[in-house]
């Protein structure tokens, strides 16, 4: 039977494999749709075993969540964004995320090699290879992060169709719709604008010192501080300092929603806590961007795609 380039392509939008693998499974198995995602299948693990030291950094993140209690987020990266983009891929992520909520494991390897949620005749590690097998490309559970609210609740975010994920966790006795918008709207606010503390008491003197060290060196060499007291650059340094520090702490950020352009977020969830009358503490926050830290090589599905066109 004659294997046509239409042919790969429902297969690959099927599986999501490689166009090669698609082309070679169409092949073998006499141009049958139904076993040729089989022969995928099968020839999965020593694909996957080739494929592992291929870098993996665009993906999905994904959060899920159980009735305001309890939520998770997961990191899991392809090599390309068009498997990221591929439905198969994306309920695999959605089960890992599920998985994640599910879980007693503290590490990913503890995660990795417990057993999958919708086989438990293979472990999480086991269905990830079977998923390299039938994709065609490297796939990495690079990390997750689950958070138990004990005494409030928890809100989630997705962004950019899941390029990031957000976990907002908020220590409270009222848990109503206006806390719960509330918690959604900082994260976002932690999506975008990427705050690396809740405020400066998480910070400890050690990096505030060393900020300070680098932030003397950097006016001392300016120009314009050339002769000026030590009064002087000391409190332009501290100026910067506290600058610095608004910028990567989530309740001394200027909330992005202010009406005036000024109201912060902490005075935001203050203004939140006097209207449900109870307290409402903001304890932590968890934010996965999708490749964050890992170095991308260049993109070669144009390549591949150019290789293929002339069947």
């Amino acid at each position: 039977m004659e294997i046509t380039a239409a042919m790969v392509k429902e297969l690959r939008e099927m599986t999501g494999a490689g166009m090669m693998d698609c082309k070679k499974a169409l092949n073998e198995t006499n141009g049958n749709m139904e076993e040729a995602v089989e022969f995928l299948r099968k020839n999965g693990q020593a694909k996957a075993e080739k494929k592992a030291g291929r870098i993996a950094a665009e993906g999905l993140c994904r959060v899920c969540t159980d009735d305001d209690k309890a939520a998770a987020v997961v990191e899991v990266n392809s090599e390309t964004d068009f498997v990221a983009k591929n439905e198969q891929f994306q309920n695999y992520v959605a089960a890992v995320a599920k998985q994640a909520l599910a879980t007693s494991a503290t590490d990913l390897d503890a995660f990795l090699a417990e057993p999958w949620n919708e086989d438990s005749s293979k472990t999480v590690k086991e269905a990830l290879v079977e998923k390299v097998a039938v994709i065609g490309e490297n796939l990495t559970i690079r990390r997750f992060e689950k958070v138990v609210a004990e005494n409030g609740c928890v809100a989630t975010y997705t962004h950019g169709g899941g390029k990031i994920g957000v976990i907002v966790e908020a220590e409270t006795s009222v848990v109503n719709d206006e806390v719960r918008e509330a918690l959604v709207n900082l994260a976002m606010q932690v999506a975008a604008l990427y705050p690396k503390y809740v405020s400066s008491d998480d910070i400890s003197e050690e990096y505030k010192a060393h900020e300070k060290e680098i932030i003397t060196e950097q006016i001392k060499n300016d120009p314009k501080m050339a002769g000026k007291p030590d009064k002087v650059i000391e409190g332009a340094v501290n100026g910067r300092l506290n600058k610095e520090l608004k910028e990567v702490c989530l309740l001394e950020q200027v909330y992005v929603k202010a009406v005036d352009g000024k109201q912060t977020v902490q005075q935001y969830v203050n203004e939140v806590a006097k209207a449900v009358n109870a307290d409402l503490k903001i304890k932590r926050f968890v934010r996965f961007e999708t490749g964050e830290g890992i170095e991308k090589k260049v993109d070669d599905f144009a390549a591949e795609v150019a290789a293929q066109a002339g069947m």
